[in-house]
């Protein structure tokens, strides 16, 4: 009932209310300040003049009051403005009654009685003003709990936020987090400051869903190593940027803090967030990343060095992404060596002594050129690191005896219509044919759809096209692909590596395929926007065909052929899938050498056609530029 008679209320009706309160509480001052000074009987004897006092200062505070806005002040936001506008009020209050003590024929109350009111209005105001808010945000808030947040950072950005947050309806910041120990156990904007090792006790407390990171002055590694640690508590992570970057476009805004809900877009459960048995099987081994910097590479280094190996050594032939990767990887785990490798996958003497030199027990080969459209205009390149880097990987993982070795495929190995995907398939057949001669090293590889996150995928190009207002592009109507987050990806390679036998080709169970035109309309209205067509030609973005580039399928496969067997794990399947003999792969071998050597590309095209068992309604063409 309270509830509904605060809301009821116009804006011009508490305006009114607060302003009769001002009135009251002035006369109210003028009274105690009065009775004080004279007591109840001198009090009745002089209440002529009392009532001509009360009189000037309720008019000279009513009159201020309503000049200077105070009862216009919303409770809600009532901050040090409204106290300093109060104490104005107070302090002409008691210099009106000051000069009408000293004035008065008689003399009647001493000025310092004046002073007194003054000082017990502005207590009365504030004291009033806050109650009243706290009541309000109470009943406001009653059947509508707020949602507890900690942030972590208590610098200027956490400040502000936490301030911000304070009248909030729907979110309570309930600590600050920080990792600087001059805070911890002060209260900085209303909040205590707590130490990061009792995160987990305050999320038990609180019942915390959320976690705000506040520190965008800090280094991209520091913040990658905090949010690595808060997601092992369960809770969402957002990451917020400084309020002057928001004001000065240097961010996409605070709508970037709101983590994508991937499982929503795609329309299908996650993988379990922890899948059994990898931490034990990269325990204490020395295992060998090759392609670290990349989107896989850099993911697989992440979740390897938090099992724990002896030994980490990542290759790459980009010296950026090998110095940023080492560089997270001495901040999330500082107590594992971490081996950098600057050089190609082809170079077969610089591989075979960093495997020799380093002891290696496992390779995860990661390295290769994903781009379909570039792969495309540089067919020869792609071919050169995607299959011979792997042979060469592969080759000096036999010669020393590593353990394991795990290639990291794709949908687009399988009859495939690109030179990515021949090249991706040349690449499993070398693995294959290696793995019946091999005695000591078991072989397999792990072949998965699309991952979200990438530097190819279709999300950040969405995403990045909505903020520009449209169009989202698609290369055609009907196109469909399988998806997977990175994580997943990276999970199913290294526990997919632990069930090896030799010569295995795994697969996940990733669903059904996914429209990419339903993901585009679905990340258009997630945005808040309306989608343009003739059904709605007033809608706000649009979506355009561009149509398929060259190499790209309409829909992928994840199977060559149809016989798959079972795993320990059920998202895990093992494909039944023929190969080259020894003999064969010798000859696809030396012809595919000869073509990038000589710069051949009828060579390539006729070797191609050859060997590999491809999509027959989508011909490898092939570009004649840079081929």
């Amino acid at each position: 009932m309270l509830y509904r008679l605060v809301v009821s209320l116009s804006r011009q009706q508490k305006r009114l209310v607060l302003l009769g309160i001002d009135i009251a509480l002035i006369a109210v001052a003028h009274v105690l300040a009065t009775t004080l000074f004279l007591g109840p009987d001198t009090f009745w004897l002089l209440f002529d003049s009392f009532v001509v006092g009360l009189i000037i200062v309720v008019s000279v505070g009513t009159v201020l009051t309503v000049f200077l806005g105070l009862h216009q002040v919303k409770l809600n936001a009532y901050q040090m403005q409204g106290v300093v506008e109060s104490a104005f009020v107070a302090s002409i209050i008691s210099g009106a009654g000051v000069i009408y003590a000293l004035l008065a024929t008689p003399p009647t109350f001493p000025a310092a009685l004046y002073v007194v009111t003054g000082m017990l209005f502005l207590i009365l105001s504030v004291t009033s003003r806050l109650l009243m808010r706290q009541a309000l945000l109470l009943i406001y808030r009653k059947g509508n709990p707020r949602v507890p947040i900690i942030i972590y950072g208590a610098g200027q950005t956490g400040q502000q936020l936490a301030t911000a947050l304070a009248v909030d309806d729907a979110v309570e910041p309930i600590a600050f987090v920080d990792d600087d120990r001059r805070l911890q156990s002060l209260t900085i904007a209303g909040l205590r400051v707590y130490a990061p090792v009792e995160i987990d006790d305050l999320i038990e407390r609180h019942d915390v869903q959320r976690i705000i990171l506040a520190m965008p002055s800090a280094k991209r590694a520091v913040q990658t190593a905090i949010t690595r640690r808060l997601a092992d508590t369960g809770c969402e992570v957002h990451a917020l940027p400084s309020f002057s970057d928001l004001i000065a476009n240097k961010a996409d805004g605070l709508s970037d803090t709101r983590p994508v809900d991937l499982d929503d877009l795609l329309g299908r459960k996650r993988l379990e967030r922890e899948l059994p048995g990898v931490s034990s099987n990269y325990r204490d081994r020395n295992v060998l990343i090759t392609g670290a910097g990349g989107s896989i590479g850099s993911e697989l280094c992440r979740q390897i060095v938090g099992c724990k190996p002896r030994k980490l050594v990542v290759m790459d032939h980009s010296e950026l992404g090998l110095f940023d990767m080492h560089r997270e990887l001495a901040s999330l785990s500082p107590e594992t060596p971490v081996v950098p490798v600057l050089g190609s996958v082809c170079e077969r003497s610089l591989v075979m002594d960093v495997m020799e030199r380093n002891k290696i027990d496992i390779v995860l080969h990661a390295a290769a050129y994903k781009h379909v459209p570039l792969v495309e205009d540089n067919a020869l390149e792609g071919m050169r690191i995607n299959v011979f880097g792997t042979k060469t990987v592969a080759d000096a993982a036999r010669l020393t005896g590593v353990e394991r070795f795990i290639l990291v495929s794709t949908d687009k190995a399988v009859r495939p219509s690109s030179m990515m995907g021949v090249s991706k398939r040349f690449a499993e057949m070398a693995v294959q044919d290696l793995a019946t001669r091999s005695t000591m090293t078991r072989f397999s590889m792990v072949r998965f759809g699309n991952v979200l996150g990438s530097s190819g995928s279709v999300i950040p190009l969405f995403q990045e096209q909505i903020a520009n207002g449209g169009p989202v592009t698609l290369t055609h109507a009907d196109v469909t692909r399988f998806f997977m987050t990175i994580p997943e990806a990276v999970r199913l390679v290294l526990l997919a590596g632990s069930f090896a036998r030799g010569g295995d080709v795994f697969v996940l169970d990733m669903g059904k395929p996914v429209p990419i035109r339903k993901l585009a309309e679905k990340m258009i209205e997630n945005a808040g926007y309306s989608i343009r067509d003739p059904q709605n030609p007033d809608g706000e973005i649009e979506i355009e065909i561009t149509g398929l580039r060259p190499g790209e399928k309409l829909h992928e496969e994840l199977l060559i052929g149809t016989d798959m067997l079972t795993t320990p794990h059920p998202k895990i399947l093992r494909a039944q899938e023929s190969h080259l003999s020894e003999i064969e792969m010798a000859n696809a071998f030396q012809a595919l050498r000869q073509a990038i050597d000589t710069r051949n590309t009828d060579l390539l095209k006729q070797t191609l056609d050859q060997w590999i068992e491809r999509q027959l309604d989508a011909p490898i063409t092939g570009k004649s530029v840079n081929l």
